[in-house]
């Protein structure tokens, strides 16, 4: 294992700036696993890093070490031990545990097969990393097959995004920059959007073909261009005095109504 001493060090600053920068994650299709159990939620997938980033600290921990003995035999892994002083500016978490892993980003799956898709989701601009990564969780835990993300969502392989996600990133096909109009015209299968306007309530539509729901911006839902191509729209009825839900929220009820019925 190859020791770090000085912010100064070409690696280092090339993990600082893929802390920072969305345009040079994307640039250059990295992305930084913070934590044991991303790491090995990427292992469990057949994921490999490209580096491991111990810290001082995190080289005692049992857990870590475990990591570090499984990836051994492993000759192109990079690995690189720091402070636990300079560890902490590459870490996007208060109290890092002391391990990150440098991953290629997949490379994109396209949409060529999308009638394949018999469970998946639209978003449209959502712009909370934790929302997003919210999202991609439930969606996982749902059996969702593909994500379409707009352009003008947040970036999908932050550090906050994935930290949301627990692992979801590595259970999904996620499709970037898509035309969701384009996509809604093209796919056969139903598109429902969820929103709080003439829609019907998620319990009593029927949801059981295949289909991709569409959730849309924070603040204000999806855009009216998308909603002209979306024949069916669905409601959270809420029975309390709360005027809307986290669209995170309104998208683990949608997803999870969609198992429940067809388990029926």
């Amino acid at each position: 294992m190859r020791s770090i001493s000085s912010r100064e060090h070409p690696f280092y600053k090339k993990m600082l700036k893929l802390q920072a920068s969305s345009t040079y994650r994307q640039t250059e299709k990295l992305a930084l696993l913070d934590g044991v159990h991303l790491v090995e939620s990427y292992l469990a997938c057949g994921g490999m890093p490209l580096s491991l980033i111990i810290s001082e600290s995190g080289s005692q921990i049992q857990e870590i070490r475990h990591i570090i003995n499984q990836t051994k035999a492993v000759s192109a892994l990079d690995r690189w031990a720091l402070s636990d002083a300079l560890f902490k500016h590459i870490s996007s978490v208060k109290t890092p545990v002391g391990i990150l892993a440098l991953m290629q980003v997949p490379a994109p799956p396209g949409i060529g097969r999308i009638q394949d898709c018999s469970f998946g989701v639209m978003l449209e601009t959502i712009q909370d990393p934790g929302n997003l990564g919210s999202i991609l969780r439930s969606a996982a835990a749902a059996s969702v097959s593909d994500v379409f993300l707009s352009a003008g969502c947040t970036d999908c392989w932050s550090p906050k995004t994935l930290r949301a996600g627990m692992g979801a990133h590595f259970h999904l096909r996620l499709h970037e920059d898509i035309d969701l109009i384009k996509l809604t015209g093209e796919y056969e299968g139903e598109v429902v959007a969820a929103t709080m306007r003439d829609a019907v309530s998620v319990y009593t539509a029927n949801l059981r073909e295949p289909i991709i729901f569409a959730f849309g911006n924070e603040g204000n839902g999806l855009s009216e261009e998308l909603l002209k191509q979306i024949n069916r729209r669905i409601k959270v009825v809420m029975p309390g005095k709360i005027e809307s839900l986290n669209v995170a929220a309104a998208a683990a009820v949608c997803l999870f109504e969609h198992v429940r019925q067809r388990q029926l």
